[in-house]
């Protein structure tokens, strides 16, 4: 993946998100603007450099610049926290980002330990490229077993996008799959020459037109916390709050949990679904003695 090109697309794209208004800027008559977004000479402005200057970074003839600069972007086109660190690693290591490692794949036994005593509560541990690497029971049921899976098939992502069962489960689809290729293109700039990465990136390419069209807007996107509407054949729909934790030691990997507000319908089919992923689990164990 040619660093240059992705800056120079980054920028582009990023400047297009931010209109006029959001940064105070008197626009004159709309209908004379020929493009969407700020202009170049309005970025430049911004953030404090000349014009000829950010011309020649978006065009990929800059590779490197100081924190001070990369700073006043991200200030012009109001760049959430996710995007400012997308925005430094796509400059040179100088700018105090750590290089990219190889992923990380073993989940500690204590977090499935941990996993496995929650109740009600679906969890699961991802990892470069959406790879499920752990779950508890409830969230077998409530997603599907990613834990029999092998190779890109371990892909939460791939299967939201390629998968009918996985399209159909997320009722806000186009919502929850955008942010998933945004969590991808966040993983192939720290993961540049992940193989499975990169491979699975070109299937989706290939295969899905709403990934293909998403990608080249380089949203990056870091899930934190929100709410979830998803399908499941067995309870019907279900409002999920969902919040994601980073595991200590572990750069690559995150822990999602998936409940519902106390009370609520969802809290209940989640009761439901957690005592039918238990009864599973135990006629397998008993199956396999």
């Amino acid at each position: 993946m040619e660093n240059t090109s992705t800056l120079a697309d980054f920028l582009r794209s990023a400047r297009a998100r931010v209109s006029p208004q959001d940064v105070g800027l008197g626009v004159g008559s709309l209908t004379a603007r020929r493009v969407p977004g700020l202009r170049r000479d309005e970025v430049a402005m911004l953030a404090g450099m000349s014009v000829d200057y950010y011309t020649r970074m978006e065009q990929g003839r800059i590779k490197h610049a100081s924190d001070a600069v990369v700073n006043g972007l991200c200030k012009a086109l109001r760049l959430n926290d996710t995007e400012r660190s997308y925005l430094f690693s796509l400059f040179s290591p100088a700018s105090g980002r750590p290089a990219p490692q190889k992923r990380a794949t073993k989940v500690r036994p204590i977090l499935r330990q941990m996993m496995d005593q929650m109740d009600n509560t679906a969890a699961f541990i991802l990892g470069v490229g959406m790879d499920v690497l752990a779950m508890n029971e409830l969230a077998k049921v409530l997603l599907r077993d990613f834990t029999t899976e092998t190779g890109l098939a371990r892909s939460l992502a791939r299967w939201a996008f390629l998968d009918p069962e996985g399209h159909a489960r997320y009722l806000d689809w186009d919502a929850a799959a955008a942010d998933m290729a945004a969590i991808l293109r966040r993983d192939s700039t720290s993961h540049p020459n992940d193989r499975e990465l990169n491979e699975l990136i070109g299937e989706l390419t290939v295969k899905s037109d709403k990934f293909r069209q998403w990608w080249p807007q380089h949203r990056v996107y870091e899930c934190a916390s929100g709410t979830k509407h998803l399908m499941h054949p067995l309870v019907g729909e279900l409002e999920i709050e969902y919040e994601t934790f980073p595991v200590p030691e572990e750069p690559d990997q995150q822990m999602f949990l998936y409940t519902a507000k106390k009370g609520s319908p969802s809290e209940d089919a989640l009761r439901i679904l957690a005592s039918w992923g238990a009864q599973a689990a135990l006629t397998d164990a008993t199956h396999s003695d």
